[in-house]
């Protein structure tokens, strides 16, 4: 090796040293005239690098993602959403599509995790889900409880407090934390707080004066009880049902009676089965309740009733014709664990 060439560049040169220069020549010190002698990129560099930015911009997404995180079934125009990604909305929103699952709409200023390959969690925001995935393969966490797909389309809000609200347009819905379980049919409306988990769900079209005494209720005011069940009506008795859950043995004697008044509940679902809470395990079994939907469907033409319906296992699920996929099933009949409650 010629000393010289290192110190001064004079003398022969090494053939490695200048292999080793020729490697390292992109990164050498450039004095401000050989920079203003660069060429500059072009306008079309520019405006792939602007189009990228303003797409990211508007989806607001936030690469909190190892490089080693795998791919979750959802995509954002066509780009893959890692686990544990975060998007994040300005003015505008964006749309998730997963071709197994469904398709979420995330609102402008919102924020949205992907957990896992088909679940979410909504941090803050509001989305619309509209789900064609198998029940309960669909979940999105939320601060104060769990939205678990039962059916085909819902909306979901979460404040700056963690609490939210779930409003469903199609099919079913149950809310769940910590073993506490609501079930929402179309045409119905739940708040979920971080302090109390899932409320008690009413009809949409139920009167003010029922929804305001139910409201009193869920904020601790126990005299509203008798405000509750004096508004109810027909199709007040999904909320009544879910009543039947939260309140002690003594009230609850009052709300079945009310609940009997209003709807046609089975012979076994005796008053002392339930105000005792001896439900026989073989009647839990047998025994499946779903609520009518409004008009076969929808909310405000018609009455929901409670009704007793005898599933066979080849037949839990019904079709929705407003799914894209033939293969689209609708939801399990939610009984099973507010019966499970009453017998705790």
């Amino acid at each position: 090796m010629n000393e010289e060439y290192l110190w001064d560049r004079s003398g022969a040169p090494d053939p490695e040293i200048e292999r080793l220069e020729q490697t390292l020549a992109p990164l050498r010190y450039r004095h401000r005239a050989e920079v203003a002698r660069m060429p500059k990129p072009s306008r079309a560099r520019w405006a792939m690098a602007a189009a990228a930015a303003v797409v990211l911009g508007a989806v607001g997404v936030s690469q909190f993602a190892t490089p080693q995180a795998q791919d979750s079934a959802w995509q954002v125009a066509g780009t893959n959403v890692r686990r544990g990604q975060v998007l994040r909305t300005g003015a505008s929103g964006v749309q998730l599509e997963a071709d197994a699952v469904g398709r979420v709409d995330l609102a402008p200023n919102s924020e949205l995790r992907a957990t896992g390959e088909k679940r979410l969690e909504l941090t803050r925001g509001e989305l619309h889900a509209f789900i064609w995935a198998p029940a309960r393969e669909f979940v999105v966490d939320t601060p104060s409880a769990r939205a678990v797909d039962l059916g085909c389309q819902y909306t979901l809000t979460v404040d700056d407090h963690g609490d939210g609200d779930l409003k469903v347009s199609m099919g079913w819905v149950a809310f769940e934390v910590a073993g506490r379980e609501s079930f929402i049919p179309a045409g119905a409306q739940c708040r979920t707080r971080k302090r109390t988990g899932p409320g008690i769900p009413w009809f949409e079209d139920s009167s003010e004066a029922f929804r305001g005494a139910l409201a009193a209720f869920e904020r601790g005011d126990a005299g509203a009880l008798q405000s509750v069940l004096r508004e109810a009506r027909e199709h007040d008795g999904l909320s009544l049902w879910h009543l039947l859950t939260r309140v002690g043995n003594e009230e609850r004697g009052a709300v079945f009676d009310r609940l009997a008044q209003l709807v046609s509940l089975p012979g076994e679902a005796t008053r002392e089965s339930v105000v005792r809470g001896i439900i026989a395990r073989s009647i839990c079994a047998g025994m499946r309740w779903g609520w009518r939907i409004p008009g076969g469907g929808g909310a405000g033409s018609g009455s929901g009733r409670l009704s007793r319906r005898r599933i066979r296992p080849s037949s839990n699920y019904t079709t929705c014709s407003g799914c894209p996929s033939k293969r689209r099933v609708h939801y399990r009949p939610p009984s099973a664990g507010l019966l499970r409650a009453l017998r705790a």
